[in-house]
C-alpha cells in the first residue's frame, strides 16, 4: 500500500535570470514567467491588468518602503492566488513565517480580496533587490514592502487552482 501526502510548496527567492527552472512548481508559470521576461515594466504604468483572465493577474506598484511596523500589521497570506514578486527599483524587506506555525488569525478570511491576516510576527526577513524575486505560496505568510524610498515592484497573482 502507498501512503500518499499533500507536500506544501514554500516560499522561492532567487535571481529573475533563474526564474524558468520553476516552471515545472505549477501549471501556469510557464505564462506567468514568459509575461515577466517578455514584458518591459519600464514605462508601464501602476494599476491592474489581466493576463490570462482571472488566473494571472500583473499589478505594478511603485510605493515608498513603510517601517517594519507598519507592514507587519498587515501580516498577510492568500489562499486563491500564489504572488510572484519582482523587485525592479529599490530593496524592499520582507518579514516572512509559515501559515502552519501561525497562531493568532486576525479576524476570518476575505474571500473577495483573498487575503487572512494575522497578528502573529514574522520568523524571517529577507532583502529583494532591483533583479531578484519571491514566490509565495499560500502557506507563505509575508510582509512586504518594508524598505525606505521608492519600491517598484511586479506582483504576479497566479491563481493556484
Amino acid at each position: 500500500r502507498s501512503l500518499k501526502t499533500k507536500r506544501k510548496k514554500i516560499m522561492i527567492l532567487d535571481e529573475i535570470s533563474e526564474l524558468n527552472k520553476y516552471v515545472v512548481v505549477h501549471p501556469r508559470f510557464a505564462a506567468a514567467f514568459d509575461y515577466i521576461l517578455n514584458t518591459n515594466f519600464d514605462g508601464m504604468p501602476v494599476g491592474k491588468k489581466e493576463i490570462e483572465g482571472k488566473n494571472i493577474i500583473a499589478i505594478i506598484a511603485d510605493e515608498d518602503g513603510v517601517p517594519m511596523m507598519e507592514s507587519c500589521a498587515n501580516f498577510e497570506c492568500h489562499n486563491t492566488y500564489i504572488d510572484i514578486q519582482v523587485c525592479f527599483n529599490g530593496v524592499e524587506t520582507v518579514g516572512w513565517k509559515s501559515r502552519t506555525t501561525c497562531v493568532e488569525p486576525r479576524g476570518t478570511y476575505d474571500k473577495e480580496k483573498d487575503v487572512l491576516f494575522f497578528e502573529d510576527a514574522p520568523d524571517h526577513f529577507f532583502k529583494l533587490h532591483p533583479g531578484q524575486f519571491g514566490i509565495y505560496f499560500p502557506n507563505d505568510v509575508h510582509a512586504p514592502m518594508i524598505g525606505e524610498g521608492r519600491i517598484r515592484k511586479l506582483i504576479m497573482k497566479v491563481k493556484v487552482y
